[in-house]
């Protein structure tokens, strides 16, 4: 990272005068320990997933809506397939499920352990291992009930702080949430305390492949970016198994939903866009990627003091 802030130093340009655009490419080379960082390959792994709280009224779209998404993104038309394009990002979505809707959060753990495990290892195994630069998105009608489940719990704050509107739905709805949330909490409220059993009890398949994806990208020293709220509530659930993983994390934007901003902060995170952004699908962390790659493009290209015949501050003085 400091020989990265010595060639930044030496570009075309005041010290520092490129922001956010220089400490991005100091970080991936400190993650990837290279220089220059690697830009290539890009890719976003999609998981989705199908949640047992769909079909208690918590979301503004029936369940059938994941199998439906599902066939659009594999047809390349949702607005994920457009920015990975745009981007050379290479896409894949990985089916965690959609066909088999997790239990119901507020009656019933919503996975069993060897459920829960085999969701993890889908994601662990998801990973390319030359993967340059790694975005998580997700797709699940009902998740942002299980996100915010899962931020309630692991923040310990009340769950009027972390429920949202979600995919757009009114305030009878939105209390509708509430009061499944505040039933599975209180339901599994002994399995709460710890990452794995929280995760077994309140979460759901996707979001469990989601942070064995983090895991694995870490441990193969490869930098991630989260998309928006259940992606960062996976990412939280990581953290705790793994502490080490924050410094690999990069917090792609901020989201609508007043959870996310709680779980940034408690990650230590600082987003890298703030474009009011509530799709999901890895939207947020493509477009982080797409920075990413700007800011790597900046470090190579860019000439320097001596190769363009600029004088710096010193020599002008000098």
């Amino acid at each position: 990272m400091a020989s990265c802030e010595g060639l930044w130093r030496d570009k075309t340009k005041p010290t520092g005068s490129l922001g956010r655009l220089e400490t991005i490419a100091t970080r991936l080379a400190g993650i990837q320990r290279s220089l220059p960082p690697q830009e290539t390959p890009a890719r976003l792994l999609l998981f989705a997933g199908s949640h047992g709280v769909a079909d208690v009224g918590v979301s503004a779209y029936p369940s059938i809506v994941n199998l439906q998404m599902l066939a659009n993104f594999r047809a390349g038309g949702a607005a994920i397939n457009v920015l990975c394009r745009h981007s050379a990002i290479a896409l894949s979505v990985v089916d965690c499920g959609v066909a088999v809707p997790t239990k119901n959060i507020a009656v019933a753990r919503a996975m069993t352990s060897g459920e829960t495990r085999k969701a993890f290892l889908l994601g662990w195994n998801s990973v390319p291992r030359d993967t340059a630069l790694l975005g998580l998105g997700e797709m699940g009608i009902g998740n942002t009930t299980i996100a915010s489940a899962l931020t309630a719990a692991c923040l310990q704050v009340p769950v009027t702080r972390v429920t949202g509107v979600g995919t757009g739905v009114g305030e009878r709805q939105r209390r509708q949430k509430m009061q499944v949330i505040r039933a599975a909490l209180d339901l599994h409220r002994l399995e709460l305390a710890d990452p794995w059993t929280r995760l077994q009890a309140i979460g759901g398949r996707e979001i469990a492949a989601i942070v064995g994806a983090i895991l694995r990208a870490v441990s193969w020293r490869i930098p991630v970016f989260l998309d928006g709220f259940i992606v960062t509530a996976a990412a939280t659930v990581a953290w705790e198994m793994c502490p080490s993983s924050r410094y690999a994390l990069f917090a792609s934007h901020r989201a609508s939903e007043p959870g996310h901003d709680l779980l940034l902060k408690y990650l230590g995170l600082d987003p890298l866009l703030d474009l009011g952004l509530c799709l999901g699908e890895g939207t947020g962390a493509a477009l982080a990627i797409s920075l990413a790659q700007v800011s790597l493009r900046l470090l190579r290209e860019m000439a320097t003091f001596s190769s363009a015949g600029v004088a710096t501050s010193e020599s002008a003085v000098a």
